[in-house]
Order: C-alpha cells, then structure tokens, then sequence
C-alpha cells in the first residue's frame, strides 16, 4: 500500500502549527508519518510536536530551503506531502494527493492553490485572486509546466531522489517551492489541481515589507537558478522530451 509523510517547516509557529497538526488529525486518510522540521524554534514548539505525535526533527542550518529538503531526506514513505505551518488542509486532503499521485504514476508530483484567511480583506483578495494565479501561471510560463506551491504540494520519493542532490538547501534567501519546482527534471510529470485547497494565511502578504521581503527572496532564487541553466533552455529541453515521447 502506499503510505504518505506529511513534512512541515516551521519556526516560532506553536499555536499555527498546532492548528495544522489538529486538521491532519482529521484526515479522512491519516497520515503514515507526520514530520516537523523545527528550525531552530524557541517557544514551545517541541511541546506542541509531541502533543500531537509528531515525529520533530531540529535543523540548524537557516532557511525554508534547507529545512524542507532535511525533512523531505528523513521522510521515510512512497509519498511526501509539504504544507506550512500555517496551511489548514480540508479533512480529505490526503485521501485526494493518494488518488491522484496514485494515478499519475511512479514520476509525478501534484499542487494546488490556497484559500486565504486572517489579516484584512484586502491582503486576503491579493492572496486568491491575484498572488496565486499570477503565480501559476507565470512560473507555469516560464518552467513549461506547473509550479508547486509551498503550501500544498505532494511528490512521490522517487522524485524527491532525482533532484535530492541539487536542491539549494545550503541557501537561505531560496524559496524552497521555486527552487524544487526549477530541478524537476522533463520525465516527472507535475499536476495542478484547482480544487485541491488549503487555507493558508495571508500574513505574507499584509503589507509592502512582507511582499517585498517574497519578492526580494524570489528575485533570489530565480538569479541562482539560471545561473545553473537558463529558463528558455530548459523550458526547450522539456518541450523537447515532450515531443519526443508523445504518444
């Protein structure tokens, strides 16, 4: 049978946290393993984990990128599931990432947007109506595929063992979810799914710092990638297997 770990980033979030962990203790389909990623965390995190019975595991190394890839090498199931420690997954969340990685095969991953609560009106319509479509679709333009995103997104550990080793996790301004998203290589086949949904809070974009803060670290992330390999050989080199295996 397939089993799934759920891994969480997460730092100084107890209270977000602990209401994430609630809604995966009401999955229609439980997770295998539940692993949260404390990066270096002084309130009661630790406290909230074992509450819980999640499986805590302490980085020191800084950033989102570096924590996400440590959980994602210590999950130990055939899928793993990302969300933020501020994501609140509806309670057949994981029995829907199942089915549909289940369908797509042994190289696939699966993502799907957010519905925005907290803060103001405002910042929540920026959230759903603008921040993520824009960012579907021109990351999609861009990769020649659909981007994941941080909150919401699954992939088989087959995947995660391609590009294991050159994820950027030694980086602290790299947006994991980009970064991922960019090493994902022409034969994985990635999913966006409208109405696979998570609430997610919209505390990023409250205000000009916290947006400028995304994209200063997006403007980041992007300058390392193309470093690596520009976007329109790579988008070519996908297009390219694409045809070549069509049919």
């Amino acid at each position: 049978m397939t089993t799934i770990s759920v891994v969480i980033p997460t730092r100084n979030d107890a209270d977000m946290l602990a209401v994430c962990l609630a809604a995966l203790a009401d999955q229609t389909r439980q997770a295998d393993e539940i692993v949260v990623v404390d990066n270096a965390s002084t309130d009661n995190t630790a406290a909230v984990c074992a509450a819980a019975g999640a499986r805590r595991i302490a980085v020191e190394l800084p950033g989102i990128a570096a924590s996400t890839a440590y959980g994602f090498d210590e999950a130990r199931s055939g899928l793993i599931a990302r969300l933020d420690t501020d994501s609140i997954p509806p309670a057949d969340w994981l029995e829907r990432v199942e089915a549909i990685l289940d369908t797509a095969g042994p190289l696939s991953a699966v993502s799907g947007p957010g519905d925005f609560y907290g803060e103001n009106r405002f910042a929540r319509w920026v959230g759903t109506s603008v921040y993520i479509p824009g960012y579907f679709w021109a990351i999609g333009w861009l990769l020649g595929h659909p981007p994941l995103f941080g909150s919401n997104f699954a992939l088989r550990s087959e995947v995660w063992d391609r590009i294991r080793g050159s994820v950027h996790r030694g980086l602290p301004r790299v947006h994991d979810d980009l970064d991922i998203s960019y090493q994902i290589p022409p034969d994985v086949k990635v999913i966006a799914d409208p109405t696979l949904r998570v609430q997610v809070s919209a505390r990023p974009l409250a205000g000009w710092a916290a947006v400028g803060r995304r994209l200063s670290m997006a403007w980041t992330t992007f300058s390392v990638e193309f470093k690596q390999e520009g976007p329109f050989r790579r988008r070519r080199r996908r297009r390219q297997w694409e045809r070549d295996h069509a049919g």
